[in-house]
C-alpha cells in the first residue's frame, strides 16, 4: 500500500468533523460491503480489523504532531457499520484515544485515528481464510517499547526491598527446589527445616529468600529463573471451538494465568506471558519474546480438537528434527502452525525473512532438553487426568523452534470432546492442571539445574 505524507488542512479537518454527523444515515457500499469491525487493544499493540465481502484498498499517511493515522479506504461509502468501529475504541485503550470517520470523496471513506503516543503503524490486507472473508488490518505499535526483561528484574527487586545478597551455596540441608519436589511427591525432604507449604497455596517468598538451585549446581546462580508461558491463539484467532461454544484462546489464557501465579510464588522464579489478554501474537513473535527475556523454559498451552468428539486426554509435544513421531502429531502441528493464517500477519513486514530464518534454527541439545521437560510434565499431568499418549510426541511446531530454550507444547485436553470441554471450563480442573504443570517445571529443574549467567539477573 502506498504511503505518503499528506497534511490535513484546517478546512479539511472541519469538513471531516461535520461529516461524522452523517454516521446515522444509511449508505450503500461501492463494490464492497462491510461485514464486521473489530478492535483488539493490548499494551503490545492495538489491532483494528475491517472485514468485507470483497477486497478493499487503503492509502495511509501518518501525522506526528499530534500523532494520528489517517487512512483513505477506497471502494466503500460511509455506512452505519463503521459507527461500531468508533464506539469500540474504549478510553482505556493504551494506544488509541479515538477515531473519526467521514466520507472524504465518492467511494472513499477517511478514518483518522488519534494516538496516545508516537506509533509505528502497519496497514495490510488479508485474503479469506477459515471463517473470515477479506480483512483490512491496522496494527498500531508503540514507537517506544519497554524492555520486558527490565520489567521482570524490577518486579523481583520490588519483592526484595533490601539489597540482594549473593545466594548461599546450596547444601544437603538447604535445597529449596529439592524440598519442593520432595513435598510434592509425598516424601520427607532431606532437611531439618519444616516442610514447605503446598504449592497451590504457597505464600509470596520473603525478601531474603535464597535462589532455588539444586545442590548439584556448583556455581552460584543468583538470578531470575524465567519461564515463558505461551497461551495459544488469541485475538482474531479463536483456536478450536468446543461443541458448547468454548473458545480455546479463552481457556488456555485462564490456565496460563493460574500457572503464572504459581511460578511467581517460587523464590527467584518469574513467569513471562507472551500474551496476557485477548490479542493475537504471531508464532515467530512468541519465540522472539521468549528469547528477549532470556527464558529458561518455554511452555505453549493449547486445547486440542479433532474431527470427531471421541478423542480425549492431554498430550505433550516437543520439536522434531526428522519429522513427526506420528500422523496425529503431524496433523496437530500443521493445525497449530496455521494460526498465523487465521490470526493474520503482515507478510510484507521488513523483518519477515529474518524471522523465517530464526524459525528454521534448532539444535539437538534444545530438543534433548525439551524431551526431558516434556517427560517431567507428562508424568505430572497424568496424575490429574487421562493422557492421550503415554509418551512425549514430536513434530515440527513453529512455536517450539527457539534454538536455545527447552520448549514444549501442552495440549491440555480435547476441547472437541464435550466431557473434556466441560472440564476445561471448570475451576477445579484448571487448578489441578496448573498445579501439575508447576510440579513438572520443578521436577525438570531438580534434575536439570539452571545454569549460571549474568548476575544482574
Amino acid at each position: 500500500m502506498k504511503q505518503t505524507a499528506i497534511p490535513l488542512s484546517r478546512r479539511s479537518a472541519l469538513q471531516l468533523g461535520s461529516v461524522v454527523l452523517l454516521l446515522g444515515v444509511r449508505h450503500l457500499a461501492h463494490g464492497a460491503t462491510i461485514l464486521a469491525v473489530r478492535v483488539w487493544p493490548s499494551k503490545d499493540y492495538t489491532r483494528l480489523t475491517i472485514e468485507s465481502d470483497a477486497e478493499i484498498k487503503a492509502q495511509q499517511f501518518f501525522l506526528t504532531n499530534p500523532p494520528r493515522l489517517a487512512v483513505d479506504i477506497q471502494g466503500v461509502d460511509l455506512i452505519p457499520a463503521l459507527r461500531e468501529l468508533v464506539a469500540k475504541v474504549k478510553s482505556d485503550d493504551p494506544n488509541i484515544s479515538g477515531i473519526r470517520v467521514g466520507q472524504n470523496a465518492p467511494g472513499v471513506v477517511r478514518l483518522v485515528m488519534d494516538m496516545k503516543q508516537a506509533m509505528l503503524p502497519q496497514v495490510f490486507t488479508l485474503k479469506p481464510v477459515a471463517a473470515y472473508q477479506h480483512r483490512l488490518v491496522f496494527d498500531l505499535y508503540p514507537a517506544q517499547v519497554a524492555d520486558p526483561l527490565e520489567a521482570l528484574i524490577a518486579e523481583r527487586l520490588a519483592s526484595k526491598p533490601e539489597a540482594v545478597a549473593p545466594a548461599a551455596e546450596p547444601t544437603p540441608d538447604h535445597d529449596p527446589l529439592g524440598n519442593l519436589m520432595a513435598q510434592q511427591s509425598g516424601k520427607a525432604a532431606p532437611s531439618a527445616q519444616p516442610p514447605a507449604p503446598a504449592i497451590a497455596a504457597a505464600p509470596r517468598p520473603p525478601a531474603d529468600s535464597a535462589v532455588p538451585v539444586p545442590r548439584t549446581v556448583e556455581a552460584r546462580t543468583d538470578r531470575l529463573i524465567i519461564v515463558a508461558l505461551d497461551p495459544g491463539h488469541g485475538g482474531e484467532d479463536p483456536g478450536a471451538i468446543g461443541p458448547g461454544g468454548t473458545r480455546e484462546k479463552d481457556v488456555v489464557l485462564q490456565i496460563a494465568l493460574r500457572l503464572r501465579d504459581r511460578i511467581n510464588q517460587q523464590p527467584n522464579m518469574r513467569a513471562y506471558l507472551t500474551r496476557d489478554a485477548d490479542f493475537f501474537v504471531p508464532l515467530h513473535i512468541r519465540v522472539q519474546k521468549a528469547r528477549r527475556v532470556q527464558a529458561d523454559l518455554f511452555i505453549s498451552i493449547h486445547a486440542d480438537a479433532f474431527f470427531t468428539d471421541r478423542p480425549q486426554g492431554a498430550s505433550v509435544f516437543a520439536l522434531s528434527e526428522r519429522g513427526a513421531s506420528s500422523s496425529a502429531a503431524r496433523w496437530i502441528a500443521d493445525k497449530e502452525n496455521s494460526a498465523d493464517l487465521v490470526g493474520g500477519i503482515n507478510v510484507k513486514a521488513k523483518d519477515a525473512q529474518v524471522q523465517k530464518a530464526l524459525l528454521d534454527m534448532s539444535t539437538t541439545a534444545q530438543i534433548s532438553d525439551s524431551m526431558k521437560l516434556g517427560g517431567a510434565m507428562l508424568g505430572e499431568i497424568g496424575a490429574v487426568g487421562r493422557l492421550h499418549k503415554p509418551r512425549v510426541e514430536q513434530a515440527g511446531f513453529a512455536v517450539l523452534k527457539a534454538p536455545d530454550i527447552p520448549s514444549v507444547l501442552v495440549e491440555t485436553a480435547f476441547i472437541s470432546n464435550p466431557e473434556e470441554e466441560a472440564k476445561l471450563r471448570s475451576d477445579g480442573y484448571q487448578i489441578q492442571l496448573a498445579d501439575a504443570l508447576m510440579r513438572g517445571i520443578a521436577r525438570y529443574f531438580s534434575r536439570n539445574p539452571p545454569l549460571a549467567r549474568n548476575r544482574a539477573l
